[in-house]
């Protein structure tokens, strides 16, 4: 049904060619709607498009709003015409380039070494007699005018309508040490004394209380500090060349000196309002040593010389004791003006030279015989010395010696002690040994007596035995003791003449033999022994026969 429809001859879809050009017509569209975006896009980025730099800051200026007041140098808020307090840092920002417009300033960089002074270009006019603006409670400015506080070495953001700036005439003020730093507030309330010298903290003056050695970063419209030398000043009486003085007989004196002096430091505020000469800015040693050093060093001279004879003043006691007071009436003046004086020396003094001569000569007489007398004290002195040696020669003499006995005494000591211990073990060994004697003693008569009475009671017994031997011979003892030397003798004689029984000596035994026999029956040997005792008399010269 589709291939019957017949179209118009002018219908584009009669030709090819009305497609391809609704192809074209829609191609371009696209392309030129890119191309128109990108545009519109890079036109919105470049135009809107703030871009601030590491280096610099962006002021905002309003173009559309209420206008300012002809007394307004800034836009009182964001809505109003004109400049705007607040500002851009490095950073990149869009606004709409119809309703605001910028501008690029550079940072404030302070270099080191450098304070940077704030001027407040806004706010009320300053009343008459002031120039520090006045600020409220968060340090924004509300006059125009010098800004209190300082800018410290580095980089800031100061919004260039609001402030100006001055970073190359100032420094900041080094106190070192030995210097102490007078305050002066330029700006705040006068005192309520105004005939006081010295004004407490907040008024307008010069303050009491003085800086030490620091690095101070002051405001100098605000607040001046003004240095104070207090390390030691040495000074030279004889520069001026007029120290001198008429003595008590009308001789002219002149003297040379030094005076070594400094300020208190914590008197350094009252001698710096007192004594301090605009001509010379803040140094005020010329100033003390005019004003405070030479007045009191003429007066004393003066006073005390006048009173003195000239040849007192060229040597000896008198001239020791003017230079001794002179240091001490020098100290006593300056102290309580704030000046301390080190030291005050008379280094020479110029004696009129009509007396000079003589009284050298005199003085030098005197030295002579104080030399002599010093000489004559020194031999004194090496007299006692070589006594004093002398002496501690003897005592450390005597010192060995002492110490020598006392060894030979300790040594002797010891061999005595040594020796008596060796005695009484010896005795004490002796005694032990004479116990052990005595008991040996004991023990040896014991046994005497025992085996005396051993051989008593046997004596006893062979005595019994003897006497009943001899009771057998009826009593007669000798009978008895031959019996016992022929019954001893006839064994051996017998074994000797064996073969001599019919000699003529055995018949001298057959007599003994025949009375043996006729002994009664029953009897036997005496003492009950075939033998008589061994130990008997009989035995005994028997056997040594």
């Amino acid at each position: 049904m589709a291939d019957d429809v017949v179209f118009p001859e002018d219908h584009p879809r009669r030709s090819g060619n009305g497609m391809s050009n609704r192809m074209k017509f829609s191609f371009s569209a696209v392309l030129f709607g890119f191309i128109f975006l990108i545009t519109f896009s890079w036109f919105i980025y470049s135009q809107f498009r703030i871009e601030v730099g590491g280096d610099e800051i962006a002021i905002l200026i309003r173009k559309t709003g209420p206008d300012m007041s002809n007394s307004s140098e800034i836009a009182a808020s964001t809505n109003d015409k004109g400049i705007q307090r607040e500002f851009l840092t490095a950073g990149k920002y869009f606004r709409n380039p119809f309703t605001w417009d910028w501008e690029y300033h550079p940072i404030i960089e302070v270099p080191e070494g450098k304070i940077g002074i704030l001027v407040s270009l806004t706010g009320d006019n300053l009343p008459y007699g002031e120039f520090l603006a006045k600020v409220d409670k968060d340090g924004n400015p509300l006059t125009k005018g010098i800004m209190p506080g300082v800018l410290r070495p580095g980089l800031h953001f100061v919004h260039p309508y609001l402030y100006e700036v001055n970073v190359e005439d100032y420094e900041p003020v080094v106190i070192k040490s030995g210097i102490r730093g007078v305050v002066t507030n330029l700006a705040g309330p006068l005192p309520e004394d105004p005939n006081k010298l010295l004004v407490e903290k907040g008024f307008r003056g010069v303050q009491e209380e003085v800086m030490t050695e620091a690095a101070e970063y002051i405001n100098p419209y605000a607040t001046r500090i003004s240095l104070v030398d207090c390390t030691s000043q040495r000074f030279n009486l004889a520069e001026k060349k007029d120290m001198g003085f008429p003595t008590k007989d009308g001789f002219w004196v002149s003297l040379d000196g030094i005076i070594e002096f400094r300020v208190v430091p914590e008197k350094a505020a009252s001698v710096y309002v007192t004594y301090n000469d605009s001509h010379n800015g803040d140094a005020i040693d010329e100033e003390i040593i005019r004003k405070i050093i030479m007045p009191n060093a003429r007066s004393f001279c003066r006073l005390q010389g006048s009173n003195t004879l000239g040849r007192d003043l060229i040597s000896g006691v008198t001239r020791i004791k003017f230079q001794e007071q002179f240091q001490t009436q020098m100290r006593e003046a300056c102290e309580p003006l704030g000046i301390e004086i080190i030291q005050a020396l008379i280094t020479r003094i110029n004696p009129p030279k009509q007396i000079s001569e003589l009284v050298q000569e005199r003085e030098l007489a005197k030295e002579d015989q104080l030399k002599y007398l010093e000489q004559i004290q020194e031999e004194m002195t090496q007299k006692d010395l070589r006594i004093d040696e002398e002496e501690r020669d003897q005592k450390g003499k005597l010192v060995e010696a002492d110490q020598e006995i006392v060894k030979k005494t300790t040594a002797a000591e010891k061999e005595q002690a040594v020796e008596l211990t060796q005695a009484n073990q010896r005795l004490e060994v002796a005694k032990l040994r004479l116990e052990a004697a005595k008991d040996e003693a004991a023990a040896i008569v014991a046994r005497g007596k025992a085996d005396a009475e051993v051989i008593k009671f046997q004596n006893i017994a062979d005595a019994a035995g003897w006497k009943r031997s001899v009771e057998a011979f009826s009593g007669d003892g000798n009978e008895f003791a031959r019996y016992v030397l022929l019954q001893k003798l006839s064994p051996s004689y017998r074994r000797l003449m064996i073969n001599t029984a019919d000699s003529p000596i055995m018949k001298i035994f057959e007599l003994f033999s025949a009375e043996q026999s006729t002994l009664p029956a029953g009897t036997d040997s005496p003492a009950g022994e075939s033998n008589p005792p061994a130990d008997s008399p009989m035995t005994t010269s028997t056997e040594k026969d």
